[in-house]
């Protein structure tokens, strides 16, 4: 997989110098911007691979940065904040970021997002080029025009909730989903009860696809947040 090229938006030195030089040690091709006018002009002129994005901008929140590139590209985006509430991962990843990492970090954990968003990405334009009925993940196939779902070539018997729950994970492998987002696109709505029934409709979903329930290889919780499908490694064996 040919490693994309990594735009790092972060106005505090130190910490962009660490992102900046661990990325130059893993063989990535990088830019910087330390504010968000130079990040959107950067994410325009270079069209980045993924974006590595710090909320508390000089100029402008996050944020808005996020909302101004989602208006025109799908790009992966990671956040990189010192803000670790709820609300603010919420926030963020509801307006359009894909992952969400929290200060400090560990390069180790760094990295392995950028691999999760660069699949994600390449996974997105394969589909799009094959435009293609079937979405296959490890064991787990979808045949999405006849609706129905398979693991390990046997059909799960799924609920009709459960299925469009499944469909909308699958359409964004490797994406963190807040319940928020994931209520909306199942029930067309975001009241206590859907969000609550999310959560009866997940446990449902993964006993019929999670072969451990102590060890979940497709569905992973993010607390208070929402949740991912993982895309499993086809190498990968269980």
């Amino acid at each position: 997989m040919n490693k994309p090229l990594i735009l790092v938006v972060e106005d505090d030195k130190p910490v962009r110098n660490l992102i900046t030089t661990t990325l130059k040690t893993h063989d990535y091709k990088y830019t910087a911007a330390v504010n968000g006018a130079e990040a959107l002009m950067a994410a325009s002129s270079h069209n980045p691979g993924v974006v590595l994005l710090d909320l508390g901008l000089p100029d402008m929140d996050g944020v808005e940065v996020i909302k101004r590139i989602r208006s025109w590209s799908n790009m992966p985006i990671i956040v990189i904040s010192a803000r670790s509430e709820d609300r603010d991962k919420i926030e963020a990843l509801d307006n359009g970021a894909d992952d969400y990492l929290t200060k400090p970090f560990s390069v180790d954990e760094l990295l392995a997002r950028i691999r999760v968003a660069q699949r994600r990405l390449s996974i997105m334009q394969t589909e799009q080029a094959s435009s293609g009925s079937l979405f296959t993940n490890g064991e787990l196939k979808i045949d999405l025009a006849a609706g129905c779902a398979y693991l390990g070539g046997e059909q799960i018997h799924l609920t009709p909730i459960e299925y469009k729950l499944l469909c909308v994970l699958a359409a964004n492998v490797g994406k963190v989903l807040t319940h928020t987002y994931i209520t909306q696109k199942v029930w067309g709505s975001s009241w206590d009860n859907d969000i609550a029934s999310l959560r009866v409709f997940m446990a449902t979903l993964r006993k019929k696809l999670e072969p451990s329930a102590d060890s979940p290889r497709y569905i992973q919780t993010h607390i208070g947040v929402g949740y991912r499908m993982l895309r499993i490694d086809p190498s990968d064996k269980e």
